[in-house]
């Protein structure tokens, strides 16, 4: 049993490092878009900000509905299936192409609708000359996505970590050399690193793609031998998988959005903690949405090879891992907020002292909620890992929006709670969905488990 234990430990940080460090570097791209666009001018960094915004609520749905490519194709993986394999990420190579260009559609028509939605005609405007080019990202970002899937999902999470630093280092230069005019470059400004965002993408996708056609690893799966179509069965499968996939991750962004519209109508005091706290916990999050992957695809890879005692062990592994580590982020946020904060802004500037007393008052929430937030991450991937979408979304929706959101608003206005209200909803939501999925990954492992007859021959149901 030590043996099993430490070799599935063993496994699961092999897989998780490299995932969790290709996070890192897409936080750190996104970081350095902001970044480049407070260079430009608080006008474009407003305009930007909401254009990021737009982009980010399509760009989520569809990041989890390709999610289904990785999920799947470790349980063909372990089920010793390579042409599955192959027919699987081919597939998600269209869908992934399907949902960028619908997506790109819709956000290159929001120019009209967004001064109707309250929004400023400045901002606006900024904000549609950030999203023309920014959603040209969208086929190779995806794409990137569904490869990644795949190569990780049979166990070399690697080159996405090689990839995705170089992709953000290119991100960052290419950037600063338009804003600067290095080499005699137009500033082309807020579409400038739109454009950047998108040729980095296409250029990282592209990039996986010759090196799975060349690395002799994936010989055994010729994806250009049959892409020329979409297949009727795989696709109905990734979408069977994927949507509510998407769905959950939507509903989970939409609850966050919510708390910070909360914010919003709080104060502007209220809102600058707000987005403190909220960074500092997103980043976080980077560690057990990384480890998520890896034990989808362990747990896939049992599943597939019906070795389903190994999908329990490497579900609960990963979840006393993630405790762990966000255990430690908790104890971080109690008992150091102020130099946390003072990452952000001079906590010892007298004209910060409402937003950082605050922001210390969150992050102790926070701490409280650090566990929950990164169980509740895990356990969906480990649900997904048995090719199960549906579950995950119909506990997200409740203990997102039928506990977490209602809560938060009940505690911040009606009771008066303000800021702190808000958060404890947030706590409470996250509490319930962790809970929920915990005990869903349980039931559904010992359902698996459970044997059962067909015509006098055991099976599972």
């Amino acid at each position: 049993m030590k043996n099993v234990l430490g070799h599935e430990l063993g496994a699961l940080l092999r897989l998780a490092g490299p995932l969790v460090s290709a996070q890192l570097a897409h936080a750190l791209m996104i970081f350095t878009d902001t970044l480049m666009m407070a260079m430009l001018g608080p006008q474009q960094l407003a305009g930007g900000a909401l254009g990021a915004t737009c982009y980010f609520i399509f760009s989520i749905f569809c990041t989890g509905v390709v999610a289904a490519v990785g999920s799947l194709v470790a349980i063909r993986h372990g089920a010793g299936d390579p042409e599955g394999v192959t027919r699987l990420t081919q597939n998600g190579l269209w869908l992934a192409v399907a949902l960028a260009v619908a997506s790109a559609l819709c956000l290159n028509a929001l120019g009209p609708l967004l001064p109707h939605l309250g929004q400023d005609p400045a901002a606006a405007s900024q904000a549609m000359a950030f999203l023309h080019p920014l959603s040209l990202a969208l086929p190779g970002y995806l794409c990137f996505m569904v490869l990644r899937g795949f190569t990780s999902a049979i166990g070399h999470p690697g080159p996405v970590m090689t990839i995705s630093v170089i992709g953000t280092a290119a991100n960052f230069v290419i950037n600063y050399a338009l804003i600067k005019g290095w080499f005699g470059l137009p500033d082309l400004g807020l579409g400038g690193i739109g454009m950047t965002t998108a040729l980095v993408s296409s250029g990282m996708a592209l990039a996986l793609a010759l090196y799975i056609k060349l690395a002799p690893t994936y010989r055994p799966y010729p994806l250009r031998a049959g892409l020329g179509r979409p297949q009727r069965g795989e696709m109905r499968a990734l979408l069977r998988l994927g949507l509510p996939i998407g769905g959950t991750y939507a509903a989970e962004q939409g609850l966050f959005t919510f708390a910070t519209l909360c914010m919003g109508a709080l104060g502007s005091v209220q809102l600058a903690a707000h987005q403190i706290a909220m960074q500092t916990v997103a980043l976080a999050f980077i560690v057990p949405q990384g480890l998520s992957y890896a034990v989808t695809f362990r747990v896939g890879l049992h599943y597939g090879a019906e070795r389903l005692h190994l999908s329990r062990l490497s579900g609960h592994l990963g979840m006393a891992l993630g405790a762990v580590l966000m255990l430690m982020f908790a104890l971080l946020f109690w008992f150091l907020p102020e130099w946390i904060i003072g990452l952000f802004l001079d906590r010892h500037d007298p004209a910060f002292a409402e937003i950082v007393t605050l922001a210390v008052s969150l992050l102790a929430i926070a701490a409280w909620f650090e566990l929950f937030d990164g169980l509740q991450s895990i356990a969906m991937g480990a649900i997904r890992g048995l090719n199960d979408g549906r579950t995950t979304l119909l506990i997200g929706l409740a203990g997102y929006w039928c506990v977490g959101a209602p809560l938060a608003w009940l505690l911040a206005f009606p009771l008066g709670w303000g800021a702190s209200g808000v958060w404890w909803g947030l706590a409470a939501g996250l509490a319930v969905t962790a809970s929920g999925l915990v005990l869903g990954f349980q039931w559904k492992t010992a359902r698996l488990q459970r044997p059962c007859t067909v015509g006098g021959e055991a099976c599972l149901p």
